[in-house]
């Protein structure tokens, strides 16, 4: 057998997404500092992008898309650290559109320090999804079953948002989970828990509920460590700042 005649293993594979959004789709990758490496509308679409080592590629979407379904495509793209793609797309998105994009069409994902993975919806309601290539092979769904009571909620919850993305079911969740488990939980749970209600809270606009669990966070007394692990245990410890205590 020839050399020609072996597979060699050095693939590449370019995903194809369907676009129903053509320059709401370039707006936002140009945003995100993608390069335009093709773009063609006639005599069919194909658009196709470049950022670091691969490339997204676009065609025209299948009559009766619904991007708000979300169930339009996606890809996975592994790497070795996803910390710096969230910050690199975050200060896209901030210089572009003045704001980091959390909701709706298009969006970035909220990224937790420590976290391994973090999604991109582009306006078409294709998902890009990040992972870190050495993140857990395996996931207890419904919280580990190492753990017990309010941990194992706080460990679920986590899921939820990392790895399905669910606010509103990590908010169920948390919510429920404090009612059965906070009053015998170690007072670092319990934070844990409310600051992950008021962060949720935020990010799904129940703002009216916000202050009930920030005044229960301020009540608590913690350490400083602590408090640093409640800090660092959100994506956005800002949304924390007005009900941190002071630590003890």
């Amino acid at each position: 057998m020839t050399t020609e005649d072996r597979i060699q293993p050095n693939e590449t594979a370019v995903p194809l997404l369907p676009c129903v959004a053509v320059d709401e789709t370039l707006a936002f990758w140009r945003a995100l500092g993608y390069a335009v490496t093709w773009e063609q509308r006639k005599p069919y679409l194909y658009l196709a992008f470049r950022f670091s080592g691969f490339e997204l590629h676009y065609g025209r979407a299948a009559s009766g898309l619904d991007p708000a379904a979300e169930q339009s495509g996606g890809c996975l793209v592994m790497v070795d650290a996803v910390a710096p793609y969230h910050a690199a797309f975050v200060a896209g998105m901030r210089g572009a559109y003045g704001k980091v994009l959390a909701r709706g069409l298009p969006r970035i994902t909220r990224y937790r320090p420590g976290a391994s993975r973090f999604s991109v919806v582009d306006p078409s309601g294709n998902t890009i999804t990040f992972i870190r290539r050495d993140e857990p092979a395996e996931l207890d769904y419904g919280g580990s079953v190492r753990l017990s009571g309010l941990a194992r909620v706080l460990d679920n919850a986590r899921i939820l948002r990392e790895f399905k993305n669910d606010d509103k079911a990590a908010f169920r969740s948390l919510n429920s989970g404090l009612r059965r488990h906070g009053d015998d939980a170690p007072v670092v749970e319990q934070a844990l828990a409310l600051a992950g209600l008021v962060e949720l809270a935020t990010a799904l606009g129940k703002l009216d509920v916000v202050p009930e669990w920030g005044e229960r966070l301020r009540g608590l007394a913690l350490t400083g460590p602590e408090l640093e692990r409640v800090r660092l245990s959100v994506a956005q410890p800002d949304v924390l700042a007005p009900w941190l205590p002071e630590a003890r």
